[in-house]
């Protein structure tokens, strides 16, 4: 069983992806969103062959890859799924032959190396920053939903508050790049989120019960793996999977 200071970061990151989540839900991104998670591999490709820290490669390639997804939206007008899937395309199979073999399967399913004291202080103060950020452009995010041109009449820089909510999207999957890889971070953003949109019957309902099932599945997932004798990342996935076919069982009556 893991100690107790080596599941605070993956706490922190949880709720973060909890919120991020949500708001990826309700802006139907939830495929478009898991595959921003692999333009972290590139990143963490040239990081490994020039002996750097991976996880501040994965960080660059996906803030290029945020700018880069944000400028070809405003440019093109193309849908935002459709230019994802482009550049996460791209990303992955550049990051493939970047990245050495035998370190290939640890930046794709993550690592059971612990993090360090300044890794956990950095990644909790990011962490901090997301569900900040998230929480005061909540509102703006979901006027911007409804219909853009509303949100241009009451103020909103509609262009600006997508930029920050696919930043907020980077730093969330960075900070889970170590325990679950750039394959199965965007599932612990997106299955909680959807779970609680089947079982909450508002959105601040849904945006608690999506933190409470992201973090109670890194907890378990954290705690059962070495029971188990597997991975804790899959084992994590897989719960909020399992999760996931109760909120099904669960769901609110309409």
């Amino acid at each position: 069983m893991p100690p107790l200071s080596e599941l605070v970061l993956p706490l922190g990151m949880s709720v973060a992806a909890g919120l991020v989540g949500t708001v990826a839900v309700m802006r139907r991104m939830t495929l478009a969103s898991d595959a921003i998670s692999h333009v972290a591999l590139p990143g963490v490709g040239i990081a490994l062959l020039f002996h750097l820290n991976p996880l501040l490669g994965g960080l660059a390639a996906l803030f290029a890859g945020t700018l880069l997804i944000w400028a070809l939206e405003r440019t093109t007008h193309l849908p935002t799924d459709a230019i994802i899937g482009v550049v996460f395309s791209a990303a992955l199979a550049i990051g493939s032959m970047l990245t050495p073999g035998e370190e290939l399967v640890e930046a794709l399913f993550g690592s059971t190396e612990p993090p360090g004291r300044a890794e956990t202080l950095l990644g909790l103060a990011a962490a901090a920053l997301v569900i900040l950020a998230v929480r005061r452009a909540e509102s703006r995010l979901v006027i911007s939903l409804v219909s853009a041109d509303l949100a241009r009449t009451a103020g909103i820089n509609v262009s600006r508050v997508n930029l920050l909510f696919l930043l907020a999207f980077a730093v969330t999957v960075a900070l889970g790049l170590r325990f679950l890889g750039v394959l199965l971070m965007g599932s612990l953003i997106i299955i909680p989120a959807a779970t609680a949109k089947h079982v909450a019957g508002s959105l601040r309902a849904m945006r608690v019960c999506s933190v409470a099932i992201a973090m109670a599945a890194v907890l378990l997932g954290s705690l059962a793996a070495p029971a188990l004798g597997v991975e804790a990342g899959p084992l994590t996935i897989a719960v909020a999977a399992a999760m996931f076919g109760m909120g099904l069982v669960l769901r609110r009556p309409g």
